[in-house]
């Protein structure tokens, strides 16, 4: 949008959404979402993402992709208000929820804040169309949540990079199109300082992807072997070495996942319980009135719970977002939402069980849904764990939130060849 031309208000913008949502976008009661990847083949799960591809191209059509994404990069180039008065308007719909999560954020915000001209205008467009799915190379065997531990290298030859090592635990890399990469680049300083991220093609030559098999059945984590992978120099993000600088704000971007982050389309209003991977209260509603449980007094005080839950987690999510877009806070404080969500959803998943007791336990074919209930009770700490785990985030309220004194640690002066460790993977 040029300076000369006058931006739409926002109340234009969500009649128009309001509209085109009506006449283009599929109705939805319950659609989901990742927990399900678990009781789908692949074939089903291909089929999924397809249609996520899908649906992120309808919207990229209707002019509602990218909607605070500056013009120049495809987006729509308009405000967060915008963007909130669309996701009012979208509940009720389909949205490729499954794949905004992480291609838009944490990948796509990392781009737009630290890529070049040229690479914005390369990657960003495939994104809001839906052409181009993302992921986090972030986390490695040997390092568990020291990210700033990365074993896996890059080393420089001529205009390229060869890069060697492994990630793990990356969601959907077996169908995904690219990852941004965290490698090491320099040995001979300190670990913080010897960093640097690279935009990386998933399905080449030297990656080798495998699944992991987790106790619910979902093989959709991965673990990428990566060997003499050549990666041009037009591929870095941010300056040789200096990729802590981009992780900061990448750490930041993901755990704006919780809620918050301006590029992501999420129905406002829908209980946050809704996504997590207990089913959430607007589930727990109607499985409890087909039951006849709904005059159980313990049942209402779960299904209470629950939902009181949810009510301060949107809260959370809309208070830190305007507390840090103003500047009140540091952006660090999104860890406050990504620690709340973990608890949180741990404690949803103990409430289905605790709801459904035996049946989450033992079940029939025609009460399928209820046993999915008692697995997801089984993977609850996952909630704690994925996105970066909840001993991080209280790390982060303490030092960079509250001004604590940071942890103390042995090897901030030492050069990271010099650092004692686990040898990686392989």
């Amino acid at each position: 949008m040029t300076e000369s031309q006058t931006m739409e208000s926002v109340e234009s913008f969500a009649g128009r959404a309001r509209a085109w949502l009506a006449g283009n976008m599929p109705r939805t009661e319950d659609r989901g979402g990742r927990h399900q990847a678990a009781t789908r083949s692949d074939e089903q799960e291909l089929a999924h993402i397809a249609h996520c591809r899908a649906l992120q191209r309808m919207l990229f059509d209707g002019g509602f992709a990218g909607i605070c994404v500056p013009t120049d990069y495809g987006g729509q180039g308009l405000t967060v208000a915008h963007q909130e008065a669309f996701n009012r308007e979208v509940r009720g719909y389909e949205y490729p929820a499954d794949t905004q999560v992480p291609t838009f954020t944490p990948c796509m915000s990392v781009i737009l804040e630290f890529g070049t001209h040229e690479q914005k205008k390369r990657h960003v467009p495939p994104i809001l169309k839906g052409e181009a799915l993302w992921m986090q190379f972030l986390s490695e065997p040997s390092g568990g949540s020291d990210v700033a531990g990365a074993q896996t290298t890059a080393v420089r030859d001529g205009e390229e990079w060869v890069l060697n090592g492994s990630k793990i635990w990356t969601t959907g890399a077996w169908w995904a199109d690219w990852g941004l990469c965290l490698v090491r680049t320099n040995w001979d300083v300190p670990k913080h300082r010897g960093l640097t991220v690279f935009m990386l093609e998933i399905h080449q030559p030297g990656i080798e992807i495998h699944r992991i098999e987790m106790i619910n059945g979902s093989r959709e984590f991965c673990q990428e072997f990566i060997t003499d992978v050549h990666v041009p120099d037009s591929q870095r993000i941010g300056q040789i070495d200096e990729g802590w600088a981009v992780g900061t704000r990448w750490m930041y971007h993901e755990r704006t996942i919780s809620g918050g982050s301006p590029y992501v389309t999420s129905p406002a209003g829908r209980p946050a319980v809704a996504l997590d991977p207990s089913g959430g209260a607007v589930a727990l509603i109607p499985l409890a009135r087909s039951r006849g449980w709904l005059g159980d007094t313990r049942v209402k005080e779960l299904i209470g719970e629950a939902h009181a839950l949810a009510l301060i987690g949107n809260a959370l999510v809309h208070h830190i977002g305007d507390e840090i877009s103003t500047g009140a806070t540091t952006s660090q404080a999104a860890a406050i939402t990504r620690l709340w969500f973990g608890t949180s959803g741990v404690r949803n998943s103990t409430i289905c069980y605790e709801l459904l007791g035996a049946n989450a336990v033992t079940w029939s074919d025609e009460d399928r849904d209820l046993g999915q209930r008692g697995i997801r009770f089984l993977m609850r700490q996952s909630s704690c764990i994925a996105g970066g785990t909840t001993e991080m985030a209280r790390n982060a309220i303490s030092e960079r939130v509250l001004g604590m004194p940071r942890e103390r640690t042995v090897d901030k002066d030492t050069p990271f060849r010099d650092v004692p460790r686990s040898a990686p993977t392989r």
